[in-house]
């Protein structure tokens, strides 16, 4: 007997008010700018044991403008921008190179937050692609190693035979190169934040950057 999906997803509740807690956001009180909140929030839901907290959504465009959706790590954000890393021959690379403009969404559901930004976005120089590879994790490196993102893929076999040399040398050759490594950086023009609330009364704070800093609004939900 076969699921029926539309009966399950009626099933789901979300934040039910006799049994949901959210935590309280009072944006008067939001700093001036998005980078310090993001960092504050960030380490709540670290706190509150979201699983992955550093996972976002990266959403682009390809040449023709059709949209594209794939989740990302977040490597890093400063004043500069949000930081998340891919090879550059991938599609995510290509639609950038040729769109170079973004958005990244966050989701925390233990606090029932959003963070969603969108700007545009510039290439590292490939030190500093290959500095952020070599001090991530031997896997990390045995999967760069293995290349072909994006590329069709013959079989599973010739995965795993692929893969396998690719820890082999990642093992052996801990700062082995891999040229295709890509930092992308994100400097949004504007950032949202969004808290959830059990009677949906949502609070939504948007930041936009403009010539002398950054301008704050309240959205409705």
């Amino acid at each position: 007997m076969g699921t029926d999906l539309h009966e399950l997803l009626r099933s789901l509740r979300v934040w039910a008010p006799e049994t949901t807690e959210l935590p309280a956001f009072a944006p008067s009180a939001a700093p001036a700018e998005p980078l310090e909140l993001f960092t504050e929030w960030f380490a709540q839901a670290v706190a509150a044991g979201q699983t992955e907290p550093h996972t976002m959504s990266l959403a682009t465009a390809d040449a023709d403008g059709m949209p594209d959706v794939r989740i990302v790590m977040l490597h890093g954000a400063d004043a500069d921008g949000w930081v998340f890393a891919t090879h550059a021959g991938s599609r995510k690379g290509g639609q950038l190179a040729a769109r170079p403009y973004a958005a990244l969404g966050f989701y925390w559901s233990a606090q029932g937050r959003q963070i969603r930004l969108r700007g545009p976005v510039t290439s590292g120089p490939p030190e500093e692609g290959q500095a952020d590879l070599h001090a991530r994790s031997t896997g990390a490196l045995a999967a760069a190693l293995t290349g072909h993102q994006s590329e069709v893929l013959g079989s599973t076999e010739e995965l795993a035979r692929a893969s396998a040399a690719a820890w082999e040398r990642a093992r052996r050759e801990p700062d082995a190169p891999v040229p295709s490594w890509t930092l992308y950086r994100l400097q949004p023009e504007e950032v949202e934040f969004f808290q959830g609330d059990a009677e949906r009364r949502h609070v939504r704070l948007v930041y936009r950057r403009t010539q002398g800093g950054w301008t704050r609004e309240l959205l409705w939900p």
